[in-house]
């Protein structure tokens, strides 16, 4: 599956893309919820448009996805469900643009918020520009679902974007054409050529000043602005305690033992343990972190009950989930869902 998750600086996959893949498998006969738990991941977590899952476990669940499916072409397929919404801010200042490209020079310098260790190269060739998708990594078996997912979709999302697609439009792809292609050509709308010397999606550029169908000036000012701070975050250096969170936030069940996360991020629990102490950090203290988020947004937002919340964090009965609550913050459940409960507020 190539380089380990360990060796690399570990991005994080927004969760919503692997959401979006389950209901894909869904639609073709797959169990996606028995997937999903025995890659350890919780399903209920991947709708969260904010959470970002560990890429050794979204590169799993991908292999399985592939795997299990018998769908070698199931890039090609997810690239259809990808609506411009899902991508966070980065969909709202492409939608919020005012031409096909200014939406394009966005994609080039933010996307790597959505697809880690992607970068997009413009150049110029004859009347054409051709935007190539760049890995600098090593993704192994995925790669080819990546950039199928990322190029195929950037058709599918130009279209809604533009409220059609334009004539010209290309793919460019490396190496030669897999078996399973033919059954897509008519589906992709555009030309697909083979045998390239870069992935890349290749536009006239007398189609570059296309008007979009939702220009809106201050929504693309202040989303660009969002995608530049969430890209600078991004790009500090992400230690072993922030990959070892990543983990503890979508596994399931929750919470997941060391010796789960050890196995995720391809290290021993003695070397894991070792270097969470190293940035001063503990495994326990971590899940005890994420177990307060948890905890906190289901007494704010829900009205389970404290026997069902404190199951929901791995707790054997409520009482062990009070005091526990109480020695984070000093106030009991009963106490913090009174004073900060949001269905209250609502009613």
């Amino acid at each position: 599956m190539g380089v380990s998750v360990s060796n690399t600086q570990d991005l994080g996959m927004p969760a919503i893309y692997l959401h979006t893949l389950a209901e894909l498998l869904h639609t073709i006969g797959v169990d996606q919820r028995d997937l999903i738990q025995r890659v350890g991941l919780d399903p209920a977590r991947l709708k969260s448009t904010d959470l970002r899952v560990s890429e050794a476990q979204a590169a799993e669940f991908v292999t399985r996805a592939i795997v299990e499916s018998g769908e070698p072409g199931l890039g090609i397929l997810l690239a259809r469900e990808l609506e411009l919404p899902l991508h966070g801010a980065l969909g709202t200042a492409v939608m919020s643009s005012r031409t096909l490209e200014e939406a394009l020079e966005l994609m080039t310098r933010y996307l790597t918020l959505r697809v880690p260790h992607l970068k997009v190269q413009k150049h110029m060739a004859g009347s054409s520009v051709w935007y190539a998708v760049k890995c600098e990594t090593q993704l192994g078996s995925i790669l080819g679902f990546v950039l199928d997912a990322v190029l195929f979709g950037c058709v599918s999302m130009g279209a809604q974007l533009l409220g059609t697609t334009l004539p010209g439009l290309r793919i460019m792809r490396r190496g030669a054409e897999p078996s399973h292609f033919h059954r897509f050509r008519r589906m992709i709308g555009v030309p697909v050529e083979f045998g390239a010397t870069e992935d890349a999606l290749v536009v006239p550029a007398s189609h570059l000043s296309h008007p979009t169908r939702f220009s809106n000036q201050h929504l693309a000012e202040t989303s660009r602005e969002q995608c530049e701070q969430a890209l600078q975050e991004l790009e500090e250096v992400a230690g072993v305690a922030r990959k070892v969170r990543r983990v503890i936030e979508a596994s399931h069940p929750f919470p997941p033992k060391l010796a789960r996360a050890a196995s995720t991020l391809f290290v021993s629990e003695r070397t894991l343990k070792r270097r969470l102490q190293e940035e001063g950090a503990s495994f326990q203290s971590l899940v005890d972190e994420v177990r307060l988020e948890r905890a906190q947004d289901l007494l704010e937002n829900t009205a389970m009950n404290l026997t069902q919340i404190a199951d929901a964090l791995g707790y054997a009965d409520a009482a062990n989930f009070t005091r526990a609550f109480k020695r984070w913050t000093g106030n009991s459940p009963s106490q913090h869902r009174i004073a900060n409960s949001n269905l209250t507020k609502q009613a």
